[in-house]
């Protein structure tokens, strides 16, 4: 198979956008997250905080809330128009050539081309702690919030895909950030994708 995209799925505070950028400048290719987060805000109109939070994490807390949110005359909630242009943005940078992107659904929604390397990032609960401290200088939070805020990100995932956020088998590998650390981490994506991207350099104009 022929690599030219990695999509970065992870557990919060595992480090998988640290593990995406920096693998993206390992490879010479660009790396899409607040892109993908500033291109949606400009097609919805919706401001940046928004989509952020709404593009990657559900509002509510089971399907009965989904059913019952603001829809308009077609069936669509701001979510699901939210969802229908990050989509269009995703697809659209990756016309664009190789490149890594990180959460976002981007492995389903890019799950029909043959080039593309699903990779997701775990950690235990310590570790995730540990490194949320240590970036955001943010003590707060516990166990209970981080398993509130991966619960939130998986209800988005299954919701929009229909598939379970985090199992081994949708996926092409599953690396544990705690163990192997950041670097090593980095080290093994560039491994398996040097090959195949060296030979389909990205063209700039």
């Amino acid at each position: 198979m022929s690599i030219k995209y990695v999509t970065i799925s992870r557990e919060y505070g595992s480090g998988g956008r640290e593990i995406g950028k920096k693998l993206a400048e390992k490879l010479g290719i660009p790396f899409y997250d607040k892109e993908i987060i500033e291109q949606t805000a400009f097609k919805t109109g919706f401001a940046e905080e928004y989509v952020k939070k709404q593009g990657e994490y559900a509002s509510a807390r089971n399907w009965l809330e989904y059913s019952f949110s603001a829809r308009n005359s077609y069936g669509m909630s701001p979510e699901d128009y939210l969802w229908s242009k990050q989509r269009e943005v995703i697809i659209d940078l990756a016309n664009k050539g190789p490149c890594v992107i990180v959460g976002r659904c981007a492995d389903y929604i890019l799950r029909d081309r043959a080039d593309v390397l699903n990779v997701f990032i775990h950690a235990n609960n310590e570790y995730r702690k540990k490194r949320i401290t240590e970036i955001y200088h943010d003590p707060g939070h516990s166990d209970k919030m981080l398993k509130d805020i991966d619960k939130k990100r998986s209800f988005n995932y299954k919701y929009y895909t229909e598939q379970e956020w985090g199992k081994s088998q949708n996926y092409d590998m599953t690396l544990d950030s705690a163990t192997l650390g950041v670097d090593l981490c980095v080290d093994i994506i560039y491994e398996i994708c040097r090959g195949d991207l060296t030979k389909n350099p990205v063209v700039t104009e």
